[in-house]
């Protein structure tokens, strides 16, 4: 996003923030940041959006009017501040945002006819109350205000910088009156000293006075330098400096130049200091209106977060979430926000969860698609706590005060490793987990001794279930010894699923392996890691070595040592010289003859 702005890349967030104001995308981060629980907020945020998709056209103008809205707060700050200074290019970029902030209100006045306004009070909106309220009359005081002092093309017109407009002060309008005249001026005062020089100049360029900020007025010669000789009957000549350039110039003290000193002084900086007190002066008129001016960007910061999901949620098809006090879950065809994005094909899947199967163990195979399954239900999840649509066809969600994650994170920053990260993740979870909480479980136990993991495991699972009623529960595993013995209890909170793949033969070295990343109910006993590998690219005679393990495993017979080439030529070539030894006869036999053998 730029040096200075964090680097989002391909997130959620990143997908979500079409803001086109810097206030907007805070307050969205902030949104993402702070989900919320208030269900009449959310609606109003899903209210407002449902509108919007209604109106494009309105939509669109307020988007491009949002352009040229900035951080008002900001600027003036900056205004106010001694050390930076305020350029034409500042007033008119503050200028053309109290007008863009009024421009919102006309839109709402002229945008939206009968019918949409009806829409808007059938549904409850006080969308168009809420910008009347927030852009009042005051705004449009501050401009004319502005515009009563500031003149912010004087300065291209003028060619120095200068922004107050003529007619407001006498005095600075005299001064630089002055100012500008002062090229004419100072040519006709050094044609008068230039005639009045007791020698003739004997120079390519006539000599000139000229003005120099902040130093004063100045001979100036060029190319060569007065001698000491002509000096001496210059006896009211000092020299000041030299300039290199293009021709080398050298100033000088004289006494017409002393007198314009004591005349006109440094107009130009006159000019500044009169022009910086009449423009502080402004600033603190308008900084009396900072609260409304705040209250006006606060509403356009919100206006553009509202606008963007209404905006993703035309592009990719999502749908608005029914957020209910019951702690459910109801997604019908959900879709991975970003996956989606990634892939030609997305396969949607259904999620169910009400009193009863809270508990989802989702088993299946390698490259499945469970991660991405467990993740896409608690993203729409999220999506809906901040006001925005989902994607899916429809959902139905609970109020969810946490959303808990153990997805085998890792972090380079923490002295913990990746299991001992899940162990944390998993004991919160435990502690702080309510029934209108959503636990995700990815592969949980896997960093440890299988028998470890799956007793892990299994207490986990039973701890949820020994809840009244438990939290939503998307569990993910390979586990699947915990469907054997008495692992899990019995419950009806505990409910089995699998991504289903179509696998002809029901091998589990089979190479025509078809994923269909559906979610069916049911347990899946094999893995198809083989299957995987090769799908990675894993060489062919690492494969084939693991399908020869795995059959000994599976046919309970001892795993097989692999035979190595090279190994088993050089024991071809000890059993060749131990059969050799073992027929040599060393009281018959002839040593030479042996070992030239």
């Amino acid at each position: 996003m730029g040096i200075g702005r964090a680097k989002e890349g391909f997130s959620v967030f990143g997908i979500l923030n079409k803001c086109v104001t810097p206030m907007g995308r805070r307050l969205l981060r902030a949104w993402f940041l702070r989900p919320i629980i208030d269900i009449d907020v959310i609606n109003n945020r899903l209210n407002t959006i449902s509108f919007f998709l209604c109106c494009e056209e309105v939509m669109s103008a307020l988007r491009e009017t949002l352009k040229s809205v900035r951080d008002v707060p900001h600027m003036l700050k900056k205004f106010n501040s001694p050390s930076s200074s305020c350029t034409s290019s500042d007033w008119h970029t503050f200028l053309k945002c109290i007008c863009s902030l009024l421009h919102i209100n006309k839109i709402f006045e002229v945008g939206i006819s009968e019918h949409l306004a009806n829409k808007l009070q059938h549904m409850s909106i006080d969308l168009v109350e809420k910008a009347n309220s927030s852009i009042t009359a005051e705004l449009d005081y501050v401009s004319n205000l502005v515009i009563g002092v500031i003149d912010v093309q004087r300065s291209k017109e003028k060619g120095y910088e200068t922004l107050v407009k003529e007619n407001l002060c006498d005095e600075l309008d005299e001064l630089r009156m002055v100012y500008e005249g002062l090229p004419d001026f100072l040519e006709q005062v050094s044609a008068n000293e230039n005639a009045s020089f007791p020698f003739s100049l004997e120079c390519r360029k006539a000599p000139l006075i000229v003005y120099v900020h902040q130093i004063g007025y100045l001979m100036c010669f060029f190319d060569e330098k007065i001698s000491e000789a002509l000096l001496i009957g210059l006896q009211d000549f000092e020299f000041a400096f030299s300039e290199d350039g293009e021709e080398r110039r050298f100033y000088y003290h004289t006494q017409k130049t002393r007198e314009l000193d004591n005349l006109l002084g440094d107009i130009y900086h006159k000019i500044l200091d009169m022009e910086r007190a009449i423009i502080r002066d402004l600033v603190c008129r308008v900084l009396q209106f900072l609260p409304q001016l705040t209250k006006a960007v606060n509403f356009a910061a919100e206006l553009d977060c509202i606008l963007s999901l209404a905006i993703v949620a035309r592009q990719n098809n999502y749908v608005r979430p029914i957020l209910t006090e019951d702690s459910i879950l109801e997604i019908r065809n959900g879709r991975h926000a970003l996956q989606e994005m990634t892939v030609d094909t997305f396969v949607p899947n259904d999620t169910k969860i009400r009193s009863a199967g809270r508990i989802n163990i989702i088993t299946g195979p390698n490259y499945s698609g469970k991660s991405i399954y467990i993740k896409q239900v608690a993203l729409v999840v999220f999506l809906a706590h901040i006001g925005s649509f989902v994607p899916a066809d429809s959902a139905v969600v609970g109020l969810t005060d946490r959303i808990f994650c153990a997805m085998g994170s890792k972090s380079m920053t923490t002295e913990q490793s990746t299991f001992m990260i899940d162990l944390h993740q998993v004991g919160t979870m435990l502690r702080h987990a309510t029934s209108r909480s959503l636990c995700l479980l990815d592969e949980f136990g896997k960093g440890t001794l299988t028998e470890d993991g799956i007793g892990l495991l299994g207490g986990t699972i039973s701890h949820f279930a020994n809840y009244d009623y438990p939290p939503k529960v998307l569990l993910s595993t390979h586990l699947t010894e915990i469907f054997t013995e008495n692992y899990l209890p019995q419950s009806e909170h505990i409910k089995c699923c699998t991504m289903s793949v179509l696998n002809p033969d029901g091998q589990a070295s089979n190479e025509d392996i078809i994923f269909l990343y559906r979610l069916v109910p049911g347990q899946a006993l094999l893995s198809f890691g083989l299957h995987c590998a090769q799908l990675a690219g894993v060489p062919s005679e690492v494969i084939q070595r693991a399908a020869s393990v795995l059959e000994d495993i599976h046919s309970k017979r001892p795993v097989r040592r692999m035979i190595c080439d090279n190994l088993a030529a050089k024991d071809k070539q000890y059993q060749d010289a131990m059969a050799k030894l073992l027929a040599f006869d060393p009281r018959k036999g002839d040593l030479n003859h042996f070992f030239e053998d």
